[in-house]
Parts: structure tokens; C-alpha cells; sequence
């Protein structure tokens, strides 16, 4: 592949990556206006955890969506379903944005909001291990952090642009923005999956998928899966713990709880928010290419204990109430949260081999993030408001650094595996293998 093809290739990934995300993503920052519009109601805490278990429906929706086209990837190929995930996502998307209201059609309002919801949770929970899967099969062997980095930078990034977007309409809007203008976002998001879809539908499987396809075109990925692939899924699993809580926390939760909690200005908690998942985006990438120096566990340990040194301060910080506080908290916060991430999201997929990868990523990581993710805004506020201590939530993800601190240490080290066969061809005393043994690609 030439350095021009190669560019392209990864552009046209990670635009619609930004995409897909941005219409995921845009339901998070629009929490308090949904909760008015859709969940009602004389306590504003209730409406608050009503939205936030509506919104966590499309997490539970992503194991299912992930099974589905995960399945699909394998047998029919990955562009085919990265072409179809960004059509649905941007029609869930756009539908939110033309439901009518509470006000208006009563308890189908929010009904309506849900299966929206389960729209997107399908899509989504095809998109990024197929996404992950693509990039990885595509990538060089002695570079796949780094380009696996790149591809999630893509991923984060767009809900730095919703919340600067959301910041930006209501700026401009005013009093209308709460009125009718929240549906603007969601519009949008239709047309950028149009964009999304027109660019990848001119992208071509990777080598490694067709050669791994002709080598067992006839073999069940979800038999394969099932029979020899539990133990990598059980340690994907491990892997969301610290990635899920930790980033979920800055993605779903703390907006909220700047605006509720810390009675800090709107505007000003969307853009301390932004720059934070900026911030992790950025360090996604950097601890990629650092896991292909220096291996995967030593980055994703770091990270983590990073996470569970940090969480309880940067709640602090953040509960301040005053803008640095809140910037600095979640800087702190989304700084570990990046450095794990960048490594696991390599680590997870380089767990399969390449005949039932996207089926075996997206079962485990759609449920992991379902369990870990979908819930932690829900568990947040509901540890806020049972504790009587904004601080709990720090308690809460600090924890979450700790136990995952300890598992992953029994998680394979993957930097050399061959993606032909993975984790299969480890020694059988676990030891990493080499870059010489496993015979790497340098393009």
C-alpha cells in the first residue's frame, strides 16, 4: 500500500469514525434539555437519572448490534458493514431531532426516544470493533498502536466538537436553544452520516482479512469464537473495566454534574469538558506509539494506576465549583483515562485471531462497555444523591483503577503476536514473544 493509499485509507476510516461518534455522542451533551423535553417531572433528580437509564438503553442495545454485524464483518467483510453502521447511526440520530415531545404526544414521546436510542446502540456496537478490526488487519506490524491510536483519536474527538457545537448553539440561540433549537445537532447528524458512508464506501478489505477468508472461507466465527476465543473475551472484559468507567465518567457524567453539582456555568462546564476529552483524545494516540516501544501491559498498568491515583482528586478538583477546578480536574482525570486507553485499544483486538476477530471484539468489548460504560453515568448520580457526597463517583472510578490495575497483569502481552493466529502462537509459559519470532510486517 503506498504512503498516498495509505493516507486516504485512514482518513476515510476515521471521518466516519467522527461521525458515527458525533451522533452517539451528541444525546450525552444534551442531557438536561432531553430530561425537560422527554422525562418531566417535579424532581429534577429523577428526571436527570430517567434520561440517564434512557440513555444507557443504547449501550445494552450494542452487544446485540455487536453480535449481529460483528458476525457479518467476518464472513462478508468489514467495509461492507463500516458502510451500513454509519447509515443507521445517522437515522437514529436524525430521527431524535423530529420527535415530537412529552407536551405533545405524552408517554410515546419518550418511548419513541428509546427505540432512537436502540437504533443507535445497534450501530454503534457495529462500528467500532469493526472500525478497530479494520485498522488493525491494515496497519504494520511494528506500528499498530499508533495507527490504532489515531483511528480512537478519531473517536473521542468528536465529543470535544458536540460539546463545543452544543456551546456554540446555545450561545447563539439563547433562550430558543432549550425551546426548539436542541434539534439542530441531531439533524445535523444525519448529514454527517451521508458524508461518512460516501467516503467509505470507496475503501477495499484489507489483504489480511481476504487472505485469513480464502485460508477458512467455510468456518462459523461465532462457532470459532464460542470454542476457542472465551478466554481472550473474558480478558477484553477486564481490559473495559478501568476504559469504560474511567472515560465514561468524563463522556457521560460530568457535564451533569458541573452544571447540577458544581454549580458552574453551562458554557463554561462544556468547554472545561471539551478540552479535557481533547486532552485524552490527544494521549490515545501518544500511548499507542509508546505501546509499540515499550509493550502494552507496562502502558495500560501505568495508566491505570494513573486512574486510581487521580479520580478522587480530580472530583475534587471538579466539585470546586470554579472554572480552573473543574479544568484541571478533568485533566487530571482524562490524562490516565488516555494513557490506558491508548494501549488497551490495541491490546483488545490483537486478542483475536483474524478469521473471528470483529465477531469476538465486538461480543466482548459491545458487553463490557454495556455493563461498565452504559451504566456509570446512571451509577454516578445515583451514588451522589445515596451518599450525599458529590465526591462518591471519585471513590467510585478510583476503584475501578485498582481492580483493573491487578487483572490485567494476568492479560497476554500481544505487541508481536502474528494477527493470523494471536494469542495462539504465545509460548505456553505466557512469555512475549519477539518482533523476529513473530515474524512482523515493517511497511
Amino acid at each position: 500500500m503506498t504512503k498516498m493509499s495509505a493516507r486516504r485509507v485512514l482518513a476515510a476510516t476515521c471521518i466516519g469514525n467522527f461521525g458515527e461518534i458525533y451522533d452517539f455522542a451528541v444525546v450525552g451533551f444534551s442531557i438536561p434539555v432531553l430530561a425537560l423535553h422527554f422525562f418531566p417531572g417535579t424532581d429534577p433528580t429523577a428526571a436527570l437519572l430517567s434520561v440517564f437509564a434512557a440513555y444507557a438503553v443504547a449501550f445494552f442495545a450494542r452487544p446485540l448490534g455487536g453480535l449481529l454485524f460483528g458476525y457479518l464483518a467476518d464472513k462478508i467483510g468489514r467495509i461492507r458493514i463500516l458502510s451500513g453502521t454509519v447509515i443507521l447511526m445517522s437515522a437514529g440520530t436524525a430521527l431524535i431531532g423530529l420527535l415530537p415531545t412529552y407536551a405533545t404526544i405524552g408517554i410515546a414521546a419518550p418511548i419513541a426516544f428509546v427505540l432512537c436510542r436502540v437504533v443507535q446502540g445497534l450501530a454503534m456496537g457495529g462500528e467500532t470493533t469493526s472500525s478497530t478490526s479494520f485498522i488493525l488487519e491494515w496497519s504494520p506490524d511494528h506500528r499498530r498502536g499508533w495507527y490504532q491510536g489515531v483511528n480512537w483519536f478519531f473517536s473521542f474527538c468528536p465529543n470535544a466538537f458536540t460539546a463545543l457545537f452544543v456551546l456554540g448553539m446555545q450561545f447563539w440561540m439563547g433562550h430558543a436553544y432549550t425551546e426548539w433549537g436542541w434539534r439542530i445537532p441531531f439533524l445535523a447528524g444525519g448529514l454527517v452520516g451521508v458524508v461518512g458512508f460516501w467516503l467509505r464506501r470507496k475503501l477495499d478489505d484489507p489483504d489480511e482479512y481476504k487472505q485469513a477468508a480464502k485460508e477458512a472461507p467455510a468456518d462459523n466465527p461465532l462457532r470459532a469464537a464460542y470454542r476457542t476465543g472465551l478466554r481472550s473475551m473474558l480478558h477484553v472484559i477486564i481490559i473495559e473495566i478501568v476504559l469504560s468507567i474511567g472515560a465514561y465518567i468524563l463522556l457521560g457524567f460530568m457535564y451533569t454534574f458541573l452544571v447540577k453539582q458544581a454549580k458552574l456555568d453551562t458554557m463554561l462546564a462544556l468547554v472545561t469538558n471539551a478540552i479535557a476529552i481533547m486532552v485524552l483524545s490527544s494521549f490515545l494516540a501518544i500511548a499507542g506509539a509508546l505501546s509499540d516501544r515499550f509493550g502494552r501491559k507496562p502502558v495500560m498498568s501505568f495508566g491505570a494506576a494513573w486512574v486510581a491515583l487521580a479520580a478522587y482528586p480530580a472530583l475534587q478538583l471538579a466539585a470546586s465549583g470554579t472554572f480552573a477546578g473543574a479544568l484541571i480536574g478533568q485533566i487530571l482525570l482524562a490524562t490516565g483515562v488516555g494513557i490506558y486507553s491508548g494501549a488497551a485499544f490495541i491490546t483488545m483486538p490483537e486478542l483475536f485471531p483474524t478469521s473471528y476477530r470483529a465477531t469476538g471484539l465486538s461480543i466482548s468489548y459491545q458487553l463490557a462497555v454495556a455493563v461498565f460504560g452504559g451504566t456509570t453515568p446512571f451509577i454516578a448520580t445515583w451514588l451522589v444523591r445515596a451518599s450525599g457526597s458529590p465526591l462518591a463517583p471519585g471513590v467510585y472510578t478510583a476503584a475501578a483503577g485498582v481492580i483493573g490495575l491487578v487483572l490485567i497483569q494476568w492479560i497476554p502481552e500481544t505487541r508481536w503476536t502474528r494477527l493470523r493466529t494471536s494469542v495462539e502462537d504465545l509460548p505456553a509459559d505466557g512469555s512475549p514473544i519477539t518482533a523476529e519470532q513473530s515474524g512482523a510486517r515493517h511497511l
